[in-house]
């Protein structure tokens, strides 16, 4: 396949009904020793851990820049809190085409750009298509490249995995993978993956039948079905893991807003989500320099929890496991639009 300019293939991928029927594309593994000698990944002394089959080094701990960032509607502060963040060595940053504040006047991409155009080398990052439409998924793409002042991203995911039925639309031919493998071909993105915090069947589903790098899924809940007592990162990690991929928890501070009494806070739910077996990293929404600087201590003074420790912890969290309310598990919701 001869490589054309991103825009060209843009424009004509919008146009031309043929680029949509896409041949299914193996993505193709990068290899970590010849990455872009231009990256300058830092991470200041903070755990870090090979994010699966991408190869990248990465900190354990991913800045989420969904609802909890944008809706501090102060934009001097947030762009502090973003460059503070990558001073610290928390260069990873998670955000989507659709995180906004709840009014939608701050989105979260146009805020991540003004940091990143001068100073992309330093940021691993990671964004999200919503729409299933192969021609809206593009325009949604070409959207958040140009919102992130970009030519490229290093992770881009299928938002919101939610039913098996979603996955068929993900999975056809000229579908919205098709289009991820593609995106990865013409090095519009370095990896691919998707996030998703719904049903687990649909996860290990979209793992066992796409070619994917990476995921970040839901800290959250016992699903409902025939199986009610096995949490879902207990089926669909080992999954991903099994296919080499980066595994992502999300949701992790999420009780602290949900369970009224909790004996939790947020330093243990951080500690405790990376004490986790198979589970390579977190990402945590932020909004303020004293929630960062916690985040920043937990995180280099971390020690994984011992049995003991993480019993005592999926004890507390049972009220949310069993919660059956949860915004989250409602159909139509996407991460980084609730507060």
């Amino acid at each position: 396949m001869s490589k054309i300019s991103r825009r060209s293939f843009f424009k004509a991928s919008l146009t031309t009904a043929s680029a949509l029927a896409l041949s299914r594309t193996k993505a193709f593994p990068y290899e970590a020793a010849k990455k872009n000698e231009k990256l300058k990944y830092d991470a200041k002394g903070l755990p870090t851990i090979v994010l699966g089959k991408t190869g990248v080094v990465v900190p354990r701990l991913a800045f989420g820049l969904g609802s909890r960032f944008c809706n501090n509607k102060n934009e001097d502060e947030a762009i502090a809190l973003l460059q503070k963040a990558l001073d610290e060595g928390l260069y990873y940053w998670d955000t989507a085409s659709d995180y906004s504040s709840s009014d939608g006047k701050v989105i979260s991409e146009e805020r991540v750009g003004r940091v990143l155009k001068n100073q992309r080398s330093r940021v691993f990052l990671s964004t999200k298509v919503l729409p299933r439409d192969s021609n809206e998924a593009l325009r949604s793409i070409e959207l958040s490249l140009k919102r992130l002042q970009t030519d490229h991203v290093d992770v881009l995911n299928i938002h919101a995995v939610s039913t098996l039925e979603d996955n068929k639309n993900i999975l056809k031919k000229g579908g919205i993978l098709d289009i991820l493998y593609r995106m990865k071909e013409e090095k519009v993105t370095r990896f691919i993956g998707f996030s998703g915090h719904a049903d687990p069947l649909a996860l290990t589903d979209l793992i066992e039948k796409g070619n994917f790098d990476c995921m970040i899924v839901a800290m959250n809940h016992y699903p409902k079905g025939p199986d009610t007592t096995t949490i879902r990162i207990e089926q669909v990690v080992p999954k991903a893991k099994e296919k080499g991929m980066g595994a992502l928890l999300m949701k992790i501070i999420r009780p602290l807003d949900t369970i009224d009494g909790i004996n939790l806070n947020a330093e243990s739910l951080i500690r405790y989500a990376l004490s986790l077996e198979n589970v390579d990293g977190i990402t945590v929404g932020m909004d303020n320099m004293r929630v960062l600087e916690s985040n920043l201590k937990t995180l280099r003074e971390f020690t994984p929890m011992n049995a003991q420790e993480k019993q005592e912890v999926t004890l507390a969290l049972t009220p949310f496991f069993n919660h059956e309310n949860l915004p989250w598990m409602n159909e139509g919701y996407r991460d980084g639009n609730w507060m």
